[in-house]
Formats: C-alpha cells, structure tokens, sequence
C-alpha cells in the first residue's frame, strides 16, 4: 500500500525566459526521478535528475529550459523501489511557482 503524498506549492513573482523553482523532498524516501512535460504533451520528457537523486530532506533548483512559451506543466514524481510512497502527478503553472515541497 502506498503512502499518502501531499504536495505544496509557493508562488512567486512571474519572470520571462527559463522556468526556475526549488524542488524540496520532505519526505522520509528518496526520489529518483522526475519528469515535467508541457500540460497537453502525451509523452514525459527525459527525467530531470539525470543520474542524480534527491534524498530526503534536500532541495535543489529546478530550471525548464526547454524554449518553450507555456507556464502549465504536468510533473511526475518516482521515488526508489524500497519506499512506501507511490509515483505521483501533478500540474503547475511554473511561470508563477517559487517552490514545490512534497510531503509523506
């Protein structure tokens, strides 16, 4: 059974050219991965992190410089295989996002 996920999101100031945002993991598993693709894209664009991970309690900038003109993307979340908390998603508008801090 998977764990519950709450997630919360700070606005900020909208700024032209790259989307910028803190990710923060407040949970107690490490996310593995991360994905965001434009709100109507049908695939995930690569995942985010790369080789790197995000374990508990860390933070790290976050910028989509992907070219585009939108502000509403979907983001999924996947946390390693030994952790309770399921994959999740979510919808943001990055433009006005400051930062986006996930709970257990």
């Amino acid at each position: 059974m998977g764990g519950l996920l709450a997630v919360f999101a700070s606005a900020a100031p909208s700024r032209a050219g790259d989307l910028t945002f803190t990710l923060i993991n407040s949970t107690g598993s490490t996310l593995e991965r991360f994905y965001s693709s434009p709100v109507g894209v049908d695939e995930w664009e690569e995942d985010v992190f790369g080789k790197d991970v995000l374990e508990p309690g860390e933070s790290i900038e976050i910028t989509i410089a992907d070219g585009r003109t939108v502000c509403e993307y979907d983001m999924r979340f996947e946390f390693s295989e030994d952790s309770d908390l399921e994959t999740t998603e979510d919808s943001q508008d990055l433009c006005e996002l400051g930062s986006y801090e996930i709970h257990e």
